[in-house]
């Protein structure tokens, strides 16, 4: 394992900080059983990561819906109330909330809408993500060109640091293919925890692999160790 020093580190959401991608197969499975499909794993696979007008046109694609890219995220918007008790997951806050103390700069840097994200944190986790100063909002962010796999989301996260990290000093958590390969292409380490399901050959492109957050440390990339 190659790892180097870094002093910036960004993170995702969806699936990484939050249990959020459950819910979202839920969400779709109800939108897409209406036309007798199978939301599957392997066509989530496929949009994980991706801008919320790129997963709807890959479902409807996938799927073969009788129905507009539009008309889909239309529906979705229908049923977000379902993301609203969604939960931290495992090492999310120790992680986040350490760096934070030790005056790491950190970053939120995540595919969903401005207005999906304030469904999945305003009612419990407003305190926990305001430990991010900076934030980008992929799907509502017009800076950000290109969703994931592309490496604008992170080369722009990045940018708003203060003092302009180069990519070879940023660090970015993820947990989608889709996200490992923005942070490859962007030029930066990333480290991955993946949903069990994934193929680990779909994972050798992550600097680091872990099953969950909790087993990080820190010091492997010259970041403050857990003193627990």
């Amino acid at each position: 394992m190659d790892v180097k020093p870094v002093t910036h580190v960004l993170f995702d959401m969806d699936g990484l900080l939050l249990n959020t991608e459950d819910l979202y197969t839920k969400l779709f499975q109800k939108i897409v059983s209406k036309y007798g499909k199978e939301y599957t794993f392997d066509v989530k696979l496929k949009i994980m990561g991706t801008q919320a007008i790129e997963s709807a046109t890959m479902v409807i694609r996938e799927l073969d819906l009788p129905m507009t890219p539009e008309e889909f995220l239309q529906e979705c918007k229908k049923g977000e109330n379902i993301f609203a008790d969604c939960q931290l997951l495992p090492g999310a806050r120790r992680l986040v909330e350490h760096l934070h103390q030790h005056k790491i700069p950190i970053a939120l840097a995540t595919s969903s809408g401005e207005e999906s994200y304030h469904c999945k944190v305003d009612k419990h986790h407003t305190e926990f993500f305001s430990l991010f100063p900076y934030k980008t909002f992929g799907s509502s962010d017009p800076s950000v060109k290109n969703g994931k796999p592309h490496p604008d989301i992170f080369l722009v996260t990045a940018m708003k640091f203060p003092d302009k990290p180069v990519p070879e000093k940023c660090l970015v958590f993820e947990d989608a293919v889709n996200g490992v390969k923005a942070a490859v292409a962007a030029g930066m380490q990333v480290v991955m925890v993946p949903d069990p399901r994934i193929d680990k050959s779909l994972t050798t492109e992550a600097t680091l692999v872990l099953s969950s957050l909790e087993e990080f440390k820190p010091e492997l990339f010259g970041l403050p160790p857990f003193k627990d």
